[in-house]
């Protein structure tokens, strides 16, 4: 399916909030996805995997994450230098502007005329994964998939680091796919077993997959990229997207 990029502008806390925005080329009503990036912000691997999940039928919005903190279009380098602005832009951001920016996009997202009202959901990769779960505490997303959720397990994301996404788990009223990697030194198998354990105890519907694959194992710029697992997991995540927007 041909697509459609853009970049807008969404209003949240007295300020704009850039957004990348992929949706098929045909006119029409599709699901509509909110997909959060790794710390790196909407790079242009970022881009790319929005733009192929919108090439399956799906309105996909990516913002960015530390607008607050970090200038409009900004992209932080996939190195030592970048890596550590980000872990500083998120140790900076309290989980509740990290949620209200997520309740913007789906406001957003319900307003737009392509999006098709009772059919969001949430998806994202590292940092973005865990998001994507806190986008699932939202009673309007119905499916969510979460792309190695990092510090999921332990909370230790945003200002405190003491996080309460997994406490929260009885809140979550919809389905979830989880996407881990075997060989991910940030989700180790405790955290693994965490994070299923507290998801069961809570009466959540969930599913997980395990790749033998490192974190970060779907961005195709980095050292880690698996084509292979990648494509494995990007496929359960549209047949889980099509599944749950079909029921």
């Amino acid at each position: 399916m041909q697509i459609k990029t853009d970049y807008i502008d969404i209003p949240v806390a007295g300020k704009q909030m850039r957004t990348f925005l992929a949706h098929p080329a045909q006119e029409g009503v599709y699901p509509g996805i909110i997909y959060f990036s790794d710390i790196f912000q909407v790079s242009e691997a970022m881009q790319r995997a929005c733009a192929r999940l919108a090439g399956y039928g799906f309105v996909v919005a990516s913002h960015e994450i530390f607008h607050r903190r970090e200038p409009a279009g900004t992209i932080l380098p996939q190195n030592d230098e970048g890596r550590a602005r980000g872990s500083q832009n998120q140790l900076a951001t309290p989980v509740a502007h990290f949620d209200e920016d997520c309740r913007a996009i789906l406001h957003f997202l319900q307003q737009h005329p392509m999006v098709a009202k009772d059919k969001i959901g949430a998806g994202g990769f590292c940092i973005g994964g865990h998001l994507a779960y806190r986008a699932a505490l939202n009673p309007e997303v119905k499916a969510t998939v979460c792309f190695y959720p990092t510090w999921l397990h332990n909370g230790k994301v945003g200002l405190g680091e003491n996080a309460d996404s997994l406490a929260r788990a009885g809140e979550i009223q919809n389905e979830m796919l989880i996407i881990f990697g075997a060989l991910d030194p940030l989700i180790p198998a405790e955290g693994r077993t965490t994070i299923e354990t507290t998801l069961r105890q809570a009466n959540v519907r969930f599913d997980t997959r395990l790749y033998p694959a490192d974190h970060g194992f779907m961005r195709d710029d980095r050292a880690a990229y698996d084509p292979e697992c990648t494509d494995l997991a990007f496929q359960e995540a549209v047949t889980f997207f099509r599944r749950k927007f079909s029921e």
